[in-house]
């Protein structure tokens, strides 16, 4: 069996300073919080944190934001009401940041578990996003070159697994979860719950278990 069940903190001691972590969640909806806390409380620095959003509130990115332990963020939306955290290190001078549209961060993700060398995209062309970039005119249209995203790391939230490391998402929480499974050399899963092989309808299973390397059971 090549999924390993263990704690949150065993789990992320293989993070290493400099790594690029991709982080799931859509806002908290499929945030793993309590991977992130672990992730605090074992003392890597210096990351690059890939996510759709730069953390909410205090908690979980946001957390992991003010600890200091973020050279960079690569995300889509980088400002809303609650990301105050992020914004205050960004206007101090203290993060870097790229801005990644959100349809290219998930293909940009799943080109790289795909094993996609590289793919045009039509999405900021004429905008700053696209300066510096390769483009090309394809059908009369213009495209930039996007590469993939890979992560040292992944911290995704599913709703069930079973423990072959079968993941079940719920609604929603579901969102970036597949994709940066595929995408990371080490996918770490937190779950609601942990069941037995053959209980998980077939037919319900997203993330098989091929990518997932360590899983968290974390009731909430």
């Amino acid at each position: 069996m090549r999924t390993r069940v263990t704690d949150a903190l065993t789990a992320v001691t293989e993070v290493r300073d400099g790594d690029t972590v991709l982080v799931g969640g859509f806002g908290m909806a499929g945030m793993p919080v309590e991977l992130i806390d672990a992730l605090i409380e074992h003392g890597a620095g210096d990351l690059t944190i890939v996510s759709n959003n730069a953390g909410n509130g205090d908690t979980g990115l946001a957390a992991l934001l003010a600890a200091g332990r973020v050279r960079k963020m690569v995300c889509s939306f980088p400002r809303q009401a609650d990301s105050w955290v992020f914004d205050g290190l960004y206007r101090a001078g203290k993060i870097e940041l790229e801005l990644v549209p959100q349809g290219d961060l998930a293909e940009r993700m799943r080109a790289a578990g795909a094993g996609i060398g590289a793919f045009y995209c039509p999405t900021g062309v004429g905008t700053p996003i696209a300066e510096g970039r390769e483009t090309r005119v394809i059908d009369g249209r213009e495209y930039v070159l996007a590469y993939p995203i890979r992560g040292d790391v992944a911290l995704i939230r599913a709703h069930r697994a079973d423990r072959l490391g079968n993941l079940v998402y719920r609604k929603t929480a579901r969102n970036f979860g597949p994709v940066m499974a595929t995408a990371a050399t080490l996918t770490i899963a937190q779950v609601s719950e942990i069941v037995e092989i053959g209980e998980l309808d077939p037919e319900n299973i997203v993330t098989p278990s091929i990518y997932v390397d360590r899983l968290v059971e974390a009731p909430r």
